[in-house]
């Protein structure tokens, strides 16, 4: 089948041999055609593909930043229909008691750029900022934000506009190339990259799946609490995000997080828990060796961004009720520095402590198999786990872990490592004694999550759910929307209606009655018992045997071919065997 990959930020083909998630994706499902749709930061960003990559995947690229698509502007009428739409949309913003406009209004402005082209050149005008400053500041906008200036306005206008440009697009169609030719969209990661599948299944009718390995809406409010924008434009942006994240789980077929813990949260945003699916996140680390010996001194290694979000100053706490007890002890920290000045911080908290010198600040390692070779249990001390992947390459080390538990650490970690709460450093140092102390108790712990880790993280599970997914979502998923009841083209077709006999037999092709020879004529009448089958007609039927021609009176269940071959009925002379439709070509 025909698979669109719809994602934001880079290029999902990263350089030959570091490999990625999207590349893991399309390499285990080789049966099937996927074409990449990426929303780049601005044009170019995303770096050159592999040629043969990209001969293999076409990449389609739409930069959210810089330089704006273009188009003309709308006119007198068709700009008030611009207006209209950009109203209900910017109301479902910012009145709470119409936030179901949200979906009309967004499809509206995709329809209407479908037109004409004009919604870019629409959302930088004058006009736009009037309607979004009239809204803004009418009553019963929510201002508890603040109220907002011109230049908020100006602000919010502009990244309003970057975040709709997906609807303006060249992507929709059902040329090839175009979504609209694709059997299903998956995107990857949320956010307006989900965008393009709402507007193909408005379009087109095509299904799409969602995968999340950390929230974006989650990312957003973490990100824009630091945003160089005013409250008022962070809240108007939250609202966005947050009105797209509710659209794209009502809309999507199945959702697809990469842990349980992040299923609560779409759960919370609205998400139906019976098109919810986890599927883990899988990493071919799986395949690593695990680490050597350990260490001859005792040692804790901790690794991860140094800023108060994973609290390298509990792990230090902790370490110095440990040297106490265990004086040879070493506390290894690796990463780089998240927030400025704040690795000096921690050196300060370490020689204040008294345990400076028994302190390693090792920078970034070159590689996460390094770091967990230089110690003897590893310590996690954030206060908040929202991904497993780090968890779970310490896991595939084989060494003890030891991590507060927070996010996915219990999900993650299970029976084979030491959970305590966070901010506790008795309670950390006292389960990292208790490791240190116990050689055996260590190994087995090493062990088992190593075992644990492999088995949910590995590639192969993968790719086979999404094998199955996808197989799932199209046989259950109209295959010709637009022969729906309601496009007045006849019965709701069925997928997967005829059966795999159907495609692999030979189907006679029979020529028009007042084109056949005379002679033919009887042996025609004896050949089928049915109306025969023009190669018109064959072409012009679907899989699941509905006549996307104009012809819907006429139907054909696929009987008459298996009766005819179950009767050992031999090709007339001169008979050309049907193979227009396979089976492969109908899936």
């Amino acid at each position: 089948m025909r698979v669109a990959l719809l994602t934001e930020g880079v290029r999902p083909r990263s350089p030959r041999g570091a490999g990625g998630w999207c590349d893991r994706l399309v390499d285990g499902l080789r049966e099937h055609d996927f074409a990449w749709f990426v929303l780049v930061g601005t044009a170019g960003g995303a770096g050159a593909a592999d040629a043969e990559d990209t001969a293999r995947t076409p990449v389609h690229e739409l930069a959210l930043r810089g330089r704006r698509p273009a188009g003309r502007a709308p006119g007198a009428l068709r700009g008030r229909q611009y207006a209209a739409a950009y109203d209900r949309l910017v109301r479902s913003l910012l009145r709470p008691g119409e936030r179901s406009g949200f979906g009309p209004g967004l499809y509206r402005l995709a329809e209407l750029a479908r037109a004409d082209g004009g919604l870019p050149a629409f959302l930088v005008s004058d006009r736009a900022r009037r309607v979004l400053e009239r809204v803004w500041r009418s009553p019963g906008a929510d201002t508890s934000a603040g109220q907002p200036l011109v230049c908020d306005v100006l602000v919010a206008a502009d990244l309003l506009e970057q975040c709709l440009r997906p609807l303006s697009a060249p992507w929709y169609g059902t040329a090839p190339g175009g979504l609209g030719a694709a059997d299903l969209c998956h995107v990857v990661g949320g956010g307006p990259a989900a965008l393009p599948a709402l507007v193909a299944k408005q379009l087109h009718g095509v299904p799409f799946v969602v995968t999340e390995h950390g929230l974006h809406l989650r990312e957003q409010y973490l990100g824009y609490r630091e945003a160089p924008y005013r409250w008022p434009v962070r809240a108007l942006l939250l609202a966005f995000f947050r009105a797209l994240t509710e659209e794209t789980y009502r809309q999507a077929a199945i959702l697809t997080p990469g842990s349980a813990h992040d299923q609560q949260w779409q759960r919370r945003c609205g998400a139906d828990p019976a098109r919810t699916r986890v599927v883990y996140e899988g990493t071919p680390a799986v395949d690593r060796p695990a680490a050597g010996p350990e260490p001859v001194a005792p040692t804790l290694v901790w690794a991860g961004a140094l800023e108060p979000g994973r609290d390298p100053e509990l792990a230090l706490h902790a370490f110095a009720r440990v040297r106490a007890e265990l004086p040879a002890a070493r506390l290894v920290l690796h990463g780089e520095e998240a927030v400025p000045g704040y690795r000096a911080h921690c050196a300060a908290v370490a020689e204040r402590l008294g345990v400076a010198d028994a302190v390693e600040f090792a920078g970034r390692p070159r590689s996460a198999a390094e770091a967990w070779a230089d110690g003897t249990v590893v310590v996690f001390s954030a206060l908040s786990q929202r991904r497993p992947r780090l968890l779970a390459d310490a896991m595939l080390s084989g060494r003890a872990v030891v991590s507060t538990d927070v996010g996915v650490a219990r999900e993650v970690v299970g029976p084979t490592g030491l959970l305590v709460p966070p901010r506790d450093p008795q309670a950390l140092a006292g389960a990292c004694l208790a490791l240190l102390r116990d050689g055996e108790r260590r190994a087995r712990l090493g062990l088992a999550g190593r075992l644990r880790a492999q088995e949910r993280f590995a590639v192969e599970p993968v790719t086979g759910a999404f094998r199955e997914i996808y197989l799932e979502l199209v046989s259950q998923w109209p295959a010709f929307p637009a022969a729906a009841p309601d496009a007045g083209a006849g019965p709701r077709p069925r997928p997967f209606a005829r059966p795999a006999e159907y495609w692999i037999t030979d189907r006679r092709r029979t020529a028009p009655a007042e084109a056949a020879p005379a002679e033919a004529a009887p042996a025609a009448a004896a050949a089928v018992t049915a109306e025969p089958v023009t190669g018109a007609d064959a072409d012009s039927n679907g899989i699941d045997g509905t006549d996307r021609s104009d012809r819907s009176d006429r139907t054909d269940d696929g009987g008459t071919a298996v009766v005819a071959l179950s009767r050992g009925r031999l090709p007339a002379a001169g008979e050309a065997p049907d193979r227009s439709g396979s089976f492969a070509e109908a899936v």
